[in-house]
């Protein structure tokens, strides 16, 4: 069965209501918004979305009403702060957070990965992090019995979403610059999909297997969507749009500000390539790469 599909089809087949997601894994860069923009012109609903900095995509979804409740260590807009669809929501009761850290989210993941039902830490003691949160569990350390250690809960997304340099289209896929959390949530997924900025041939996979971090059978579904990750930025392509976090920000004050912008950029778009059309572009051109900065090459011979 291919896997190369759209990225309606793609969202359509593999996030249906009810969904636990992982997105945005990758801190602040390749964030897949391409494809959170799809959930939400799919009104997909009742999701949990699962990440470490999930800028400001998860508010984005929280204001169009697609989540039940939040898996993260930080919600907002990493540039200027302050997440309003977010705070809204959660203190209306309306969406649940359960509160993590970094590193907590990736031994959760880790411990999904490795189909282990938790992982101990000392991380986290001593904080509020674990009270009222059932992603900890205290435990005693069965080799230093005096020890109490903190069981961190697998987390198993249902389906786990990132953006990519390049991949075939079997889905074995090129990343590089910050990988945060992606690893890990991808082979702790049940299923993935992989969005890239471009499809390349299997030989240009092959040729570099070094950097092949998502092998193509761990993977569901492949989407070419050139910016999809815009505005935040992928390494190599694109450089991240501070305007467009400033302009969001300005713009999202209040629920008819939200809807407003939501309309215009989400919405009113059937596809990223008219949100492209939308977005200009002498904007497109003026974030691609100026000064190149290529890797030595790396010899694979003997």
């Amino acid at each position: 069965m291919p896997k190369l599909l759209s990225m309606h089809d793609a969202i359509a087949e593999f996030v249906p209501d009810g969904s636990s997601v992982a997105v945005g894994l990758q801190l602040e860069q390749m964030i897949p918004f391409a494809a959170g923009h799809e959930i939400i012109r799919q009104k997909r609903r009742e999701l949990r979305l699962i990440g470490p900095i999930s800028d400001c995509l998860f508010d984005q979804l929280i204001g169009a009403g697609c989540v039940k409740d939040v898996v993260a260590a930080w919600v907002g807009n990493v540039m200027m702060g302050q997440a309003y669809n977010f705070r809204r929501a959660v203190e209306a009761g309306e969406v649940r957070v359960f509160n993590m850290t970094n590193f907590t989210i990736a031994l959760g993941l880790q411990a999904g990965a490795m189909g282990l039902p938790f992982l101990p830490t000392r991380t986290a003691m001593g904080s509020d992090v674990p009270k009222g949160n059932h992603f900890f569990y205290q435990i005693i350390s069965p080799f230093e019995p005096k020890e109490m250690l903190l069981a961190v809960r697998a987390i198993v997304p249902d389906v786990t979403i990132v953006h990519v340099q390049r991949a075939d289209e079997e889905g074995n896929a090129h990343c590089w610059g910050n990988f945060g959390v992606m690893l890990e949530a991808v082979r702790a997924a049940r299923k993935v999909i992989v969005i890239a900025e471009e499809i390349v041939s299997p030989e240009i996979i092959a040729s570099d297997p070094n950097r092949t971090m998502i092998p193509g059978f761990l993977v569901s579904a492949v989407v070419r969507e050139p910016f999809g990750a815009h505005p935040s930025p992928v390494q190599g392509y694109y450089s991240r749009d501070n305007d467009f976090f400033r302009q969001y920000h300005a713009e999202t004050k209040t629920p008819d500000e939200y809807g407003r912008w939501r309309a215009e950029w989400v919405d009113g778009l059937k596809s990223r390539a008219e949100y492209l059309e939308r977005l200009g572009h002498p904007r497109i051109d003026a974030l691609k790469v100026k000064k190149h900065a290529f890797s030595a090459p790396a010899d694979y011979g003997y």
